[in-house]
Parts: C-alpha cells; structure tokens; sequence
C-alpha cells in the first residue's frame, strides 16, 4: 500500500489565500482526520495561533501585520507576537510607561482580561495597586513599577494617564464598534472623526486600529448623505469568509 504523503506547502498556500484557518480547514486541505499530521506540518512553518477564540485560529507570521503592540486583528480574530493571551497580557503591561487597568487593557485587545491579570498577580509575575479606587497592574520589579506609578501619577503617560472615565468612554466606543457591520463601522468613524474636528482621523483610526482613509471615507460619505440604506455592502464585495465548522 503506497504511503501518503502530506506537504507543509499545501497548508501554506491555503494560509496564504485565506489568511486564517482552523485545525479543521487545515485537516481538510491536507486531507488528513489526523490533528497530529497537520501540527507536524505547522512546525515546519513559522505559524502563530490566536489569542483569542482560544487559540483556535492559525496563521503565518509573515501574513500578520503586527500594529505598535505586537497585535493583529482579522474578523475579531486576535493574534500576538508574544503567543498567548496571557503572555501578551503580561508583556503589554511590563512594557507600559504607566501600568494598566483591566478596562485600559480591554480598550487595546477588545477582549476581557480580568482573569489573565489575576493569574498573573497571583504568580507573582505582575504586581498591582489601587489608584483612584481602581487596580492598576505594573511590572513585578520594584524599580520598574515604582516609574510606572509615578508616571500615571504625573500624568506622564498619555491616554494611560487620562482619567477613569476617559477610558471607559475609549473603551466602550471600540466595543460598541466592534458589533457593526462593515458600513456601519465605517460611518461610525466617520462620525467620532467629525465630533473630533481637525485631525479627527487620524485620532480616531489609532483608536479603533483601521486605516485614516476608511475614517476618511466614512467622515466624507455621512457629510454627502451618501448611504447605503438595507445594504450591508456591495454584492461581492469583501474578502471571501472563513470556513465555519460545525
């Protein structure tokens, strides 16, 4: 009986042309039920698994495109350089000129990570303090958490050091963003873009993490009232959706 053969090149090129897959999708391309050959497989690629979805989601890291936090972000689909949530947590946090809160944290990931931080502060790997009421989680060494703190208490650390409320106000503008539809979201950036005034775009695409120029587009239809009524978006339109399995 001929032995089969299965190539890490076929898993490639289906990353490549979809982007992200799960362990199925890729069963399914290389044409295995064996979950063991396809992992054999990813070894031989430089792939990176989500952080969210519970690592469910597969990539290459030469497909991600990494922002300023080591973060990607495809379909609400999480990836990190640094690999699990936890150490992505972890890693934001030590790296922070001011610590974070769990609500600051959840304005960068749009993901709750409450229970990673208590993990972490019970291993002792970050340490926390109240500050106006609320826990703020810094590096587990004693110098450089004592410059954390002392940065949000100066005010030295840009929107890490705005008030409690200005975060919550961040934060539920990405989250209420996160649940639109395609022309939805772009509207509503072009909206908070407008209430922004003079480079509101750019303000506003660092914040919800998108292009200036789909801001822009959004800020420039709404002033025309050029919207698509009971349309979500062009017939075609869009890139092709991930595989869902049941």
């Amino acid at each position: 009986m001929k032995t089969v053969s299965y190539h890490a090149s076929t898993i490639q090129q289906y990353l490549k042309d979809k982007q992200v897959a799960t362990l199925d999708d890729l069963k399914s391309e290389l044409g295995t039920t064996v979950s063991m050959t396809v992992f054999r497989k990813l070894k031989e690629l430089q792939y990176l698994s989500s952080c969210s979805h519970r690592g469910k989601y597969y990539t290459l890291e030469g497909i991600a495109n990494f922002d300023d936090n080591g973060l990607w972000r495809i379909d609400r689909i999480l990836f990190s350089k640094f690999g699990t949530l936890l150490d992505t947590v972890e890693h934001l946090v030590w790296e922070s000129q001011a610590g974070y809160t769990s609500m600051e944290l959840r304005a960068i990931l749009l993901l709750e990570t409450k229970e990673q931080l208590m993990q972490l502060w019970v291993e002792t790997r970050l340490s926390r303090q109240l500050f106006d009421g609320i826990f703020v989680y810094t590096s587990s060494d004693p110098a450089r958490k004592k410059l954390q703190l002392l940065s949000r208490k100066q005010g030295a650390a840009g929107d890490a050091g705005s008030s409690s409320l200005e975060q919550e106000v961040k934060a539920a503008i990405i989250l209420f963003y996160s649940i639109l539809d395609e022309q939805q979201r772009r509207l509503y950036a072009g909206l908070e873009s407008i209430k922004q005034g003079r480079g509101g775009d750019a303000v506003i695409a660092r914040l919800l993490n998108v292009d200036p120029h789909t801001v822009a587009k959004g800020r420039v239809q709404l002033l025309n009232a050029d919207v698509e009524i009971g349309r979500k978006r062009r017939p075609g339109a869009g890139r092709i959706g991930i595989k869902k399995n049941s």
